[in-house]
């Protein structure tokens, strides 16, 4: 019985790790883990050679893989068999201009977590913060994609200036606009729209300014939407949206 329970346990236990691989899977060919995934697997999971955990790289789907060997610092993983296929991740594009650099942080997580396929910085005239870094927010959405069995992590731009990035914009690809001076509201807003691809612009803690409202709003392409009477913070719009987004148009409708 306690033999029993422990396998239990120890099952329960691997079946619930994920890990990032950037490269690629296939099936009895060795991979190398990075020390900090050994670290992780051995010291704060406490897996061993022998026990099975899933890996993805966003290109290959979901895979079965088994710890093939384990040391301090080092280790290799033995992918068994794939257990989901990779699909297209078709969530939307999100923009946002950077904020105090943990809020940013929590931003990039919840994006992550809620299907956004990409991630823009873009600078605003009442930007709160011009320092961003790549590294740490593509930590934070592997993490993310990690926890929350996405197939894929969502890929993080350059930091730009939003008038470059809507110069350069694709016609095909809608923007909804979080306009916190008023909108129709979103959710009529998306659900009256044809199918498209999609992004969403938040703006910053002090908005956005009057000829940059303008500026946007005269793009045909721009759909503003209003996320209701209070003032958000941008990680939390950005929360919002995404999810008034997927309930009309995305995942979030099929219920899996």
């Amino acid at each position: 019985g306690k033999r029993m329970a422990g396998q239990n346990k120890q099952a329960a236990k691997a079946s619930r790790v994920r890990l990032f691989v950037d490269m690629p899977i296939a099936a009895g060919v060795e991979l190398p883990l990075e020390s900090a995934q050994s670290h992780y697997l051995g010291t704060v999971m406490r897996l061993a050679p022998g026990d099975t955990l899933f890996i993805f790289n966003g290109r290959d789907g979901e895979w079965r893989a088994a710890i093939a060997t384990l040391r301090r610092g080092a280790g290799t993983l033995l992918p068994e068999a794939q257990e989901k296929p990779q699909r297209a991740a078709n969530g939307p594009w999100l923009l946002f201009a950077p904020v105090k650099s943990s809020r940013t942080e929590l931003l990039i997580e919840k994006a992550s977590e809620l299907g956004a396929a990409e991630l823009w910085p873009v600078m605003t005239q009442y930007c709160q913060s011009k320092r961003v870094k790549p590294e740490r927010y593509r930590a934070h959405a592997i993490e993310a994609a990690e926890q929350c069995g996405r197939l894929e992590v969502p890929e993080i731009q350059p930091l730009a200036a939003l008038s470059a990035v809507l110069e350069a914009w694709p016609a095909d690809r809608r923007l909804m606009f979080c306009d916190e001076s008023g909108g129709p509201p979103a959710l009529e807003a998306l659900a009256a729209a044809p199918p498209a691809p999609w992004a969403i612009l938040v703006g910053p803690e002090g908005g956005f300014s009057t000829a940059e409202r303008a500026e946007i709003k005269s793009r045909p392409y721009c759909v503003p939407v209003s996320l209701g009477p209070r003032t958000l913070r941008a990680e939390t719009a950005a929360v919002a949206a995404l999810s008034l987004w997927q309930a009309v148009l995305g995942d979030l409708r099929s219920g899996n």
